[in-house]
């Protein structure tokens, strides 16, 4: 249970969800000299507004806003953090128990491995909170695995948490490194080859629907620092670097959701592992490899690193026919431009899956934008020696280019989606607190559901 989390036999104090319009139905309930002090203390039920109740004893419970009563889960975002450290809480009032559960836990999570910070209040969870708590924690470990710095997580601590995660489920998982790799993932294995650290992909698959059930592929970026090689990053981008593998944290969680959920699909999740730094054998802007697919790639700039750990990784998904295949990037800067920090950009060559994934966001508020696979571009990556560059040459469209060199490894015919992400919160706001974010986890994992219920 996450230390937010209390069990729902845990001696607790009511806490009253309460909307604009319901206020004053609520404060005619309330002793007089109650109601008067809400009254007093300015408290209008504002989305995540919260105010304490006395008590003969002190402390009789609190109040939270609801605002309008849409969004239950952002009204809750902040209030493990609001309320008094070290307290307990039951949910009062008309609510949606399951959407603020997961707000609560959501708002709650603080990275704590080398600093402890305040304890936020805990809330008594009921059955009623349905999979908020698993999808929680699914949330607070790719949060962790973001957070986490380089030193710490390098790509076999990657590898091993995936590989942690597939024990825990019942799933085989293959770790592949040194000349293996070279051979089965080339492209993985030259963008890793200039770190003392070297590069490993994970590869876990779980059959818990049995062998008939549709095969849905994950491939996750999992660049654990990107230095830019040789095409070096400026110090003030750089600083963020360790949040590189926020792909592959995201594919991971959507991996756990779906074992945990007993999802009626095959899962195979592939992560590529891997440091892209400075030294005697790292890739040089110009040499050519020719990737798992045959297909060869000139390096236009060490820097566009990530769609070489994930074009190998997409071949290997491809050759086996999956019913989908969807892939999780903190790819490029030019879709932070056009959508800012929040809302992953999505690219599929599937109208269907497409349009699920973005309904699906809206719903969770975990929010992607379909942006388009805009085929004249795709000549601008057909210039050179070899048949593709990593890079177009020219600094327009940089998401949708990156997205069409992508294209080229997935087969027309396999429904295919790829999200390229943030995995970063600038500041702290309701149920995105600072440092690492899962971006599009929850999102994917509704879609998914819904998909293969």
């Amino acid at each position: 249970m996450l230390p937010c989390f209390a069990p729902m036999d845990a001696a607790a104090l009511p806490l009253h969800a309460v909307s604009a319009s319901s206020l004053r139905g609520l404060l005619a309930t309330l002793p007089n000299a109650v109601g008067r002090f809400v009254e007093a203390s300015g408290f209008a039920a504002k989305q995540g507004e919260t105010v304490l109740l006395p008590g003969d004893s002190g402390l009789a419970g609190a109040m939270i806003g609801l605002g309008d009563g849409t969004s239950p889960r952002a009204a809750f975002g902040s209030a493990a953090t609001a309320l008094p450290e070290g307290t307990v809480w039951r949910l009062a009032g008309e609510v949606d128990e399951e959407a603020a559960t997961l707000g609560w836990a959501l708002g709650a999570y603080r990275y704590g491995r080398f600093r402890q910070g305040r304890a936020a209040a805990r809330l008594a969870i009921s059955a009623k909170a349905g999979f908020a708590e698993a999808e929680a924690e699914a949330v607070w470990a790719a949060r962790d695995l973001v957070n986490h710095p380089a030193n710490v997580l390098g790509p076999s601590e990657l590898a091993e948490a995936v590989a942690d995660v597939g024990r825990e489920a019942g799933a085989s998982v293959t770790l592949t490194r040194g000349e293996t790799l070279e051979h089965a993932y080339p492209t993985v294995a030259m963008v890793g080859r200039g770190s003392a650290r070297p590069p490993v992909v994970a590869d876990l698959s779980w059959n818990g629907a049995g062998p008939d059930a549709p095969l849905v592929v994950l491939c996750g970026k999992g660049v654990v620092f990107d230095t830019g090689g040789y095409d070096l990053k400026p110090p003030a981008m750089m600083l963020r670097m360790k949040k590189d593998m926020g792909g592959a944290a995201v594919a991971l969680g959507v991996a756990r959701l779906v074992m945990r959920a007993g999802l009626k699909v095959r899962l195979r999740l592939l992560v590529g592992a891997v440091e892209n730094a400075i030294g005697a054998h790292a890739m040089r802007p110009l040499d050519i490899v020719r990737t798992r697919k045959g297909i060869t790639v000139e390096v236009g700039n060490t820097d566009a690193e990530g769609r070489l750990v994930l074009c190998d990784l997409l071949a290997d998904a491809d050759a086996a026919n999956p019913a989908a295949i969807l892939d999780f990037a903190t790819l490029t800067g030019a879709a932070r431009v056009a959508l800012g920090p929040d809302v992953a950009a999505l690219f599929s060559n599937d109208d269907a899956l497409a349009a699920e994934l973005v309904t699906a966001g809206m719903e969770a508020e975990d929010a992607l934008w379909r942006l388009p696979l805009w085929q004249p571009y795709a000549s601008w990556l057909e210039k050179g020696p070899a048949d593709l560059a990593n890079v177009s040459g020219n600094t327009h469209a940089g998401a949708i280019v990156a997205a069409l060199f992508l294209q080229r490894f997935v087969s027309p015919a396999i429904p295919w989606a790829h999200i390229d992400l943030y995995a970063w919160n600038d500041a702290t706001r309701p149920c995105r607190p600072e440092g690492g974010e899962a971006t599009a986890l929850r999102a994917t994992f509704r879609a998914l559901s819904a998909r293969f219920a």
